[in-house]
């Protein structure tokens, strides 16, 4: 992993496991590693927070503007899955896209935080894939149905912790069968990690282990039956799952 993720000695390794489905890797002492299957997620984020249209660029693409404020969001966790699980289309949706963001976990409790505290909550970095029925985005004026099925928050590999000054620095790239669709920079985003973590801190009270999902960049997509679809962070790791009907 580079240096400049790892290299921080105030980033120390999980003394209690904030996110609920992570397990330590042995004798690693700056990650804690997602368990890959399903089956072996035994508690999940109490809360997973989306924020819509924080790139610019993505936001024209679908013919919107950049939000004045945040556009907050939830997705259930129930819609989590781990690296190597299969995205499940389901027969409600005839366009289910993939979108690469960047995952903040929480590690401590935040209400109303300013942004100094809020560097001290974040715990660390994962790879999050928002999958959203397009379709039915476009058709509701809540998301909560297009972004909140079974299996639309593949969530891994592994958490690892970023020293705050390099939050920015962060990049996450989209394949999809190994053809590489989404490219895109913390650096980019309309709202920054830090702000975004203090932002969503003043409506609710942010608790160890969930998840804020920060958006995603331009080069959104389909995804078909047969489809292998991977959203890396340098640094963090590479999150792989099959496409399935």
């Amino acid at each position: 992993m580079p240096a400049c993720l790892l290299n921080d000695p105030s980033r120390t390794p999980f003394q209690a496991n904030p996110f609920g489905w992570a397990t330590a890797v042995p004798n690693a002492r700056y990650s804690c590693k997602l368990r890959a299957r399903a089956t072996e997620v035994l508690v999940r984020p109490g809360k997973i927070i989306g924020v819509g249209r924080n790139y610019v660029e993505h936001a024209a693409e679908l013919g919107n503007a950049v939000p004045e404020r945040p556009l907050l969001f939830f997705k259930p966790p129930t819609a989590v899955i781990g690296d190597g699980d299969p995205i499940v289309l389901p027969p409600e949706s005839t366009q289910v896209d993939f979108e690469a963001e960047i995952g903040v976990v929480i590690g401590a409790r935040l209400r109303r935080g300013t942004e100094a505290q809020a560097r001290v909550a974040i715990a660390g970095i994962t790879c999050v894939n928002d999958v959203t029925a397009r379709d039915i985005q476009r058709r509701e004026e809540q998301w909560a149905r297009a972004k909140g099925f079974d299996t639309f928050c593949p969530v891994g590999p592994r958490v690892v912790p970023v020293a705050p000054d390099r939050l920015t620095e962060l990049e996450v790239v989209c394949r999809v069968n190994g053809r590489e669709r989404q490219r895109g920079r913390a650096s980019q985003m309309a709202f920054g990690i830090v702000a975004l973590v203090a932002y969503v801190s003043q409506a609710m009270t942010l608790e160890p282990g969930d998840l804020i999902a920060t958006g995603t960049p331009a080069g959104v997509g389909p995804l078909q039956p047969g489809d292998v679809v991977e959203v890396e962070i340098p640094g963090v790791g590479v999150l792989r799952n099959p496409v399935v009907a």
